[in-house]
């Protein structure tokens, strides 16, 4: 004999099943059957947000980090649409997740109820798969379809939309369900490379003078980073990423060489201009990445899990296959062999050149002695931070500007940055720190956030609070939207509109929502104060730093484009 569940307990034994161990949202009255049924189950917590869009990005930092699925979950209508933001970042960012609406009765959906919405039309555009379940039978099957499909092929989120009898009603024959269900070992399955395509590829790897490895956000999803720095290695390929790849291999390795998008450095826009071909891997060739499809491109070799990324743009000069990265980097390995020696030794001089040209520009780049009194150059402030910051410390530079700047940021360790970067959605940084310090409390956290990004995000400090872990948080206080003022003066002579604001004390602000905060007026109190956050565990901290609004990221020297006639 079973036992009779209601359809929300259901729905909570499955998520478990599935190995979903956070739910992060906004509790409503029709969200109630499942977040009560989370209370009575050991292995899953609710974490609750000040704001849904919060949740959405939380799920999304858990899916980056992990390459699991958490879940977030709203009630219905501005409930299910205030995700929509964070949940677009998170499939433009092919993070998975599991999203969750609760509707109303199933009778009464698509009528004038009060906050109706049409849930899945709403979210069909922003995930990979989106559907109403309006009968407690179907609970256990959607559900195993909706995990497949997030886990699947080109990960990313999918959503579920419960009517609230589905989930509020009894069911006295309950569906069986695994404490570990079977899918969970064969849903991350990706692809080999077909054998004559890696023998292609050889050839024209060896024949290639200046061949240019340009590694995208497949690298960060693969966990591909080692796999793709041993290829580099054993054939002497400069690595550049494009902005969504920056973490899949440390900045410090020998052969990277930064990151190559929208804007990229003046030593990554060398590299890839001096290709003659690029060995594409996980890389979509977007417009993030190809400043909208102006880069030119010699020769391209895409390498993808996802057939229907290969060739949707460059496709004249694009040879496609199919396969994890990972895969395809060992098969090329085994497949040069005792060749491999002959083609590092071609390159080495190009390699020296390049090298050495970085170690000029990092220099260039270096803090000048002296006191550092606010307001501070952004460019110093990731410097200095970067040297006292542990080497497994996370960083989380937000939308917008704080992310150029963090071209100057080393990564020493896989897995240690992100940023949202398709859907460019601004208050990621914070609600992605508080995800992070969740999934592991004694992790070393640095966000990055502008003021404009706080002050979309602002309410989550209440609940960093509540979270506590080695997180800093560090304002980029220019009191505007940065980037678009610096676009504005570049292209539009001078002239401003909608993005200056009134002086705001972010440390005071954080003192009043229960995390330690204060105004930060020089660099070195920056550091001290930024280095007790992440190595001693006092607590999370604000700390809100005073820009010079006359660093322009658009013009820093650093990250002009590079031109051969520079020589």
């Amino acid at each position: 004999m079973t036992t009779p569940k209601t359809g929300g307990q259901i729905v909570v034994d499955m998520l478990k099943s599935l190995g979903i161990r956070y739910v992060f949202g906004v509790v409503g009255g029709q969200t109630l059957a499942i977040t009560d049924a989370i209370i009575d189950t050991p292995g899953i917590e609710l974490i609750h947000t000040r704001h849904e869009n919060a949740a959405a990005v939380m799920m999304d930092a858990y899916g980056r980090l992990t390459g699991e699925i958490a879940a977030c979950i709203s009630t219905t209508g501005p409930g299910a649409t205030n995700l929509l933001t964070g949940v677009g970042g998170a499939y433009r960012d092919s993070s998975p997740g599991f999203v969750i609406t609760c509707n109303n009765n199933g009778e009464n959906i698509n009528k004038d109820d009060a906050q109706n919405a049409d849930h899945v039309e709403l979210f069909k555009p922003l995930t990979k798969w989106s559907r109403l379940v309006a009968h407690p039978t179907s609970i256990k099957q959607a559900m195993e379809e909706a995990y497949i499909n997030a886990m699947s092929g080109n990960p990313g989120p999918v959503h579920l939309d419960f009517a609230r009898d589905t989930i509020e009603g009894t069911v006295v024959q309950p569906p069986e369900i695994p404490e570990v269900h079977p899918s969970r070992a064969w849903v991350a399955q990706r692809p080999a490379p077909n054998a004559v395509a890696v023998a292609e590829a050889v050839e024209r790897l060896l024949a290639a003078e200046r061949p240019v490895i340009w590694l995208g956000n497949g690298g960060n999803r693969g966990r591909a980073g080692d796999a793709v720095l041993a290829l580099a290695e054993a054939l002497n390929i400069p690595v550049v990423t494009t902005f969504n790849g920056i973490g899949a291999v440390p900045t410090t390795n020998p052969l990277a060489f930064g990151a190559v998008s929208r804007m990229g450095t003046t030593i990554s826009t060398r590299v890839i201009g001096d290709a003659d071909l690029v060995l594409a891997l996980g890389n979509s060739l977007n417009a993030v990445s190809t400043t909208r499809w102006k880069r030119v491109l010699p020769d391209v070799i895409q390498v993808d899990v996802d057939s229907t990324m290969i060739g949707r743009y460059y496709s004249e000069v694009t040879t496609g296959i199919v396969s994890d990265i990972s895969s395809f980097a060992a098969a090329v390995i085994d497949a040069v062999g005792d060749r491999a020696a002959a083609a590092r030794e071609s390159r080495a001089e190009w390699i020296e050149d390049l090298q050495q040209a970085r170690a000029e520009w990092w220099e260039s780049t270096a803090v000048a002695e002296g006191e550092h009194a606010a307001p501070l150059s952004p460019a110093d402030i990731v410097r200095a931070l970067r040297e006292v910051a542990p080497d497994d410390t996370l960083l989380i530079p937000d939308a917008g500007n704080p992310g150029v700047w963090s071209f100057l940021w080393q990564v020493t360790q896989t897995n240690s940055y992100i940023k949202p970067v398709g859907f460019g959605n601004m208050g990621f940084a914070l609600p992605s720190a508080i995800a992070a310090t969740v999934l592991d409390p004694n992790r070393p956290v640095l966000a990055l956030i502008g003021d404009g990004s706080l002050g979309m995000s602002l309410g989550e400090l209440e609940t960093l609070a509540r979270v506590g872990g080695k997180v800093c948080i560090v304002v980029l206080n220019d009191a505007s939207y940065g980037n678009i003022r610096q676009e504005q003066e570049l292209h539009f002579n001078g002239r401003t509109i909608g993005v200056d604001f009134g002086p705001v004390d972010f440390g005071e602000v954080a003192r009043g929502m229960g995390v330690d905060g204060e105004v930060v007026h020089d660099l070195a109190t920056l550091t001290r104060r930024a280095a007790e956050a992440l190595t001693t565990g006092v607590g999370p901290v604000v700390l809100d730093v005073p820009l010079d609004r006359n660093a322009n990221a658009w013009t820093y020297h650093a990250f002009v484009p590079y031109e051969a006639s520079e020589e």
